[in-house]
C-alpha cells in the first residue's frame, strides 16, 4: 500500500501572498514618500549677522543709494547730499515690497502703494502701518559698514 503525501499548498500560497503584499506596500510607499517630502519642506539654516561691509565711500556718491543683503534681509543704504548715511530695511512694512531711495526729496519710497518714509525710517504717508527697521552705518578706513541697531 502506498501512501500519498499531500504537498502543503497553503505554504506556497502564503509565500505568494507575502510577495504580492510586499510589492504592493513598496509601490504605495514609492508614491507617498515623494509627496510627503514635498509637503514638509526642509529646515532652512538661520543666519545670524551682526555687521556687513557695504562697500567703499567712493561707491556712494552724495544723493545715492544701494541695496545690500544683511543675512537674509535686504537693507537700503542712502547717502544724503550732506554726506550722512542712513541704513533701513528695504522691505515696506505694508506688503513687503522693495523700497527705493528718492534722491530729489531724500525720502524712501514704496512703489506698491505710494508709501513714503523719511531717512530715519518713520512712515510719512501712505498705507505703511509701522516704520522701517533702522541699522547703524559706520565709516571705518574708507569702508561703509552696516550693523544692527543697538538696543537701548
Amino acid at each position: 500500500m502506498s501512501t500519498i503525501t499531500k504537498r502543503p499548498e497553503t505554504s506556497r500560497r502564503r509565500f505568494i501572498d507575502i510577495l504580492l503584499g510586499t510589492g504592493l506596500f513598496m509601490w504605495i510607499s514609492s508614491i507617498i514618500y515623494p509627496i510627503a517630502k514635498y509637503l514638509v519642506p526642509p529646515e532652512a539654516a538661520i543666519l545670524y549677522v551682526n555687521s556687513v561691509e557695504a562697500g567703499t565711500i567712493s561707491e556712494f556718491p552724495p544723493s545715492s543709494s544701494k541695496i545690500i543683503r544683511f543675512g537674509r534681509k535686504p537693507v537700503i543704504i542712502a547717502r544724503q547730499r550732506n554726506g550722512k548715511f542712513s541704513a533701513l530695511a528695504a522691505t515696506c512694512t505694508h506688503l513687503d515690497c522693495t523700497v527705493q531711495y528718492k534722491a530729489d526729496t531724500e525720502q524712501i519710497w514704496c512703489a506698491c502703494h505710494n508709501g513714503l518714509f523719511d531717512l530715519t525710517g518713520k512712515n510719512i504717508s501712505g498705507p505703511p502701518p509701522t516704520p522701517l527697521a533702522r541699522y547703524i552705518v559706520v565709516v571705518k578706513d574708507d569702508k561703509v559698514i552696516v550693523t544692527l541697531e543697538e538696543m537701548i
